[in-house]
């Protein structure tokens, strides 16, 4: 099986945004207290812990300006912290029933028929069944619910 690779924001754009840096519209990240079970950071892969100071933001996860270029809201723990680099299911890959995966091409453009709502339980396989075709450079992973981006799948070296 096609091993496989979870990949949290990069820790330079992390701490820009910290630091005030603008989001995909421009605008400074919001601040705010996360609630509930926690809010899933793109750094660490985990939830914010409730009461813990965050950040929204919008966030585009492609590099340039095209029709599939989705946009749409993140958080971020407001504090330090490490980035995600374990083997296995992230944390936020382990809370909800289902994840839309989505696979694309290298010019960033969805292939068509890939997008399928998963159980945490086969995230991996499905990622590995989308990285295993020739065509399918990179697969992300989004929420079901609210079709925010979560992380990026690749295959590993």
């Amino acid at each position: 099986m096609t091993q496989i690779t979870f990949h949290p924001l990069p820790t330079a754009a992390v701490e820009a945004l910290r630091q005030g840096g603008a989001d995909a519209y421009g605008n400074p990240p919001e601040r705010a207290v996360s609630s509930g079970a926690g809010m899933p950071c793109r750094h660490c892969l985990g939830n914010i812990p409730e009461g813990a100071e965050m950040l929204i933001l919008a966030h585009r996860p492609f590099g340039a300006l095209q029709p599939y270029a989705e946009t749409g809201p993140i958080f971020l723990c407001a504090d330090p912290c490490l980035p995600f680099a374990g083997n296995g299911l992230p944390p936020i890959l382990q809370t909800s029933a289902g994840y839309l995966l989505k696979g694309y091409t290298s010019d960033a453009r969805i292939r068509y028929g890939t997008g399928q709502i998963t159980a945490p339980d086969g995230i991996a396989s499905y990622a590995a069944e989308l990285l295993a075709r020739d065509e399918i450079a990179f697969v992300d992973v989004r929420s079901a619910s609210n079709n925010c981006f979560l992380t990026r799948i690749t295959q590993s070296i």
